[in-house]
């Protein structure tokens, strides 16, 4: 098994893109999901409020962040210094501290995105804790946990099903494993990639339900019924989601490696176990 597409999306919920390497840190993928959109009252914004969200392209930049809309038309801006104002937001059930992004990323982005929307920005002093047992490991603005793993075989599988094929961009995963049977991630426990760096251990703490999102055009936002009409056939399980993927946490000896000055780095081809 090896590692065979790698992902990186800078702005919670905005277009990602494929890259060849990941490094990592204490929060998961370095400048994934370090930046979101909020409303007027803090709390976080997605495609399932605004679908234009996925017209919009987000890259990390040495200093910040590059939006682009579909015209070409570009906003770069600067990581948030310790004059910004902090604001506590909130990501599903979990309030954080955040720095707001300036007056200059809001009006654009809510321009683009025709409703009024602030950007944010994990700063030093952010911190959300996993839940327990690993309380002691931290997850950016991803939704439950610092990456997540989906092999390549079961969108083979799902796309073998479906009229027209989709993206793994649907899913929005870090990390694409291939080299294994359809849906094998579902009963995973560990997964580590041997890297130049050394073996990372990643903890498989749960498997992802899905919302709607795969349900939308990765570009454009619009609603489709597929593919998850068609997951929903073979993929709800007992408790009524549809479930696709694997969400990932360091170990506790690869988390205190993350934390250290140098931390490794993913890159395509890695070799991966599991058990």
């Amino acid at each position: 098994m090896e590692i065979s597409a790698l992902y990186h999306f800078p702005v919670k919920s905005l277009q990602g893109h494929k890259c060849k390497s990941l490094p990592l840190d204490q929060y998961g993928a370095v400048n994934d999901r370090r930046w979101m959109l909020v409303d007027a009252d803090n709390q976080f914004v997605t495609q399932r409020r605004l679908r234009a969200m996925a017209q919009l392209k987000a890259t990390a930049t040495r200093d910040g962040v590059r939006f682009e809309n579909p015209e070409g038309l570009r906003l770069e801006i600067r990581q948030p210094g310790r004059e910004a104002e902090l604001k506590t937001v909130r990501v599903w059930h979990d309030d954080v501290t955040a720095r707001d992004a300036g007056d200059d990323a809001a009006h654009w982005l809510s321009e683009q995105l025709q409703s009024p929307v602030r950007l944010v920005a994990m700063g030093d002093e952010f911190r959300r804790p996993l839940k327990a047992p690993r309380a002691d490991r931290q997850v950016g603005f991803a939704d439950g946990a610092p990456l997540l793993v989906i092999s390549q075989a079961s969108l083979d599988d799902l796309n073998s099903r479906l009229p027209e094929p989709v993206s793994m961009l649907r899913f929005r995963p870090n990390l694409v494993v291939s080299g294994c049977e359809p849906f094998a991630e579902d009963h995973w426990k560990t997964l580590t990639v041997h890297t130049h760096d050394g073996p990372l251990v990643f903890d498989c703490t749960h498997p992802c339900a899905r919302c709607a999102i795969p349900g939308l055009h990765p570009f454009t936002g619009r609603a489709q019924k597929e593919p998850l009409r068609t997951l929903a056939s073979y993929r709800r399980w007992a408790d009524g989601q549809i479930y696709f993927g694997m969400n990932l946490a360091p170990d506790a000896a690869t988390a205190a490696w993350l934390g250290d000055e140098n931390p490794p780095t993913i890159h395509l081809s890695d070799k991966v176990e599991v058990r």
